[in-house]
């Protein structure tokens, strides 16, 4: 049967967003595993990362994931997300690395900022040590194009220096989606897979693909208390303080990350649907209004970048 020009466009077409999206994070996956030594999967347990995750085990299926995932754990996870994380693990026979913050202020190579102070910032020197410690050339990360302004200067391919860092300036051109993952001895990259998709798009996708999710992402009742214009879980490095009440309120969380940084958003959006609905009338990223570390400074995220951070 012949196909005519017009029918050719029709097909082109009819590919949805999320099938063209998924397409090409599949084929960056790929193209970076092919060309690097030693990749790892950078794994929160965040919903970016389940999808990143979820794209892996089909760039890959029937074979195994061929890389380990890395958790960075500040020892401030929210339970549920621990457990989330483990039972992923345990399903798929993954390879997971815990790279603890704690152990880096116990040797001394980052300080204490005390069991209520956050250590999200500081995640920064115990994911370098861990990479150097396992030789990783290449992390895999869940950086979307909306997730935050520094996002902008970044590529498919961010290149770090030996000690780490990020320089924006010395971003190496994509021409035509040719990704290039050379690089030299000591130095080592991040990939982005989801750099073009927004916090709308992943939760469509999990919609569509029923990728599980930790609970915290969908509504439910849990202490809390208001802190900084947030409301923090009580629990963990998170008690009330003088003059601070407790409260119970229906919330989810729109992000995961310390408890003592991460703040829940009243809702009561309980399903795939409800949170798509929510999230489509949102006007701000899910960083900015539950972030504490990203709120009081604009640019929080591209100085931690420049360290080294994810």
């Amino acid at each position: 049967m012949t196909m005519f020009a017009d029918d050719v466009h029709d097909l082109i077409s009819s590919r949805s967003h999320l099938d063209r999206l998924e397409s090409e994070a599949i084929t960056i996956i790929r193209e970076v595993t092919a060309g690097v030594d030693s990749p790892v999967l950078l794994f929160s347990g965040g919903k970016d990362s389940a999808v990143l995750l979820w794209l892996a085990l089909k760039a890959f299926r029937p074979a195994r994931v061929p890389f380990p995932v890395m958790h960075v754990d500040t020892g401030h996870n929210f339970p549920e997300v621990i457990e989330y994380r483990d039972a992923l693990v345990a399903e798929h026979g993954l390879d997971l690395v815990v790279a603890s913050v704690q152990r880096s202020i116990d040797e001394g190579r980052i300080p204490d900022p005390g069991p209520t102070g956050s250590r999200n910032r500081q995640q920064a020197v115990t994911l370098l040590d861990a990479i150097r410690e396992h030789k990783f050339d290449a992390a895999f990360g869940g950086g979307r194009r909306d997730e935050d302004k520094a996002r902008a200067k970044e590529r498919i391919l961010s290149f770090r220096d030996r000690r780490g860092a990020w320089e924006p300036r010395a971003q190496r051109p994509e021409p035509w989606n040719v990704l290039n993952p050379r690089i030299n001895k000591g130095e080592h990259l991040r990939a982005f897979p989801l750099s073009n998709w927004t916090e709308l798009d992943v939760w469509e996708y999990v919609a569509r693909e029923q990728i599980p999710l930790p609970s915290i992402y969908f509504a439910h009742r849990r202490e809390v208390v208001r802190r900084d214009g947030m409301l923090l879980a009580i629990g963990g490095p998170v008690v009330p303080e003088a003059g601070e009440s407790v409260s119970v309120e229906t919330v989810r969380y729109r992000t995961v990350g310390d408890m003592s940084c991460t703040g829940a958003v009243p809702s009561t959006a309980a399903t795939h649907g409800e949170i798509i609905d929510e999230v489509a009338a949102a006007r701000i990223t899910e960083r900015g209004a539950t972030r504490a570390d990203d709120q009081f400074s604009e640019s929080a995220m591209e100085d931690r970048k420049r360290e080294g951070y994810f």
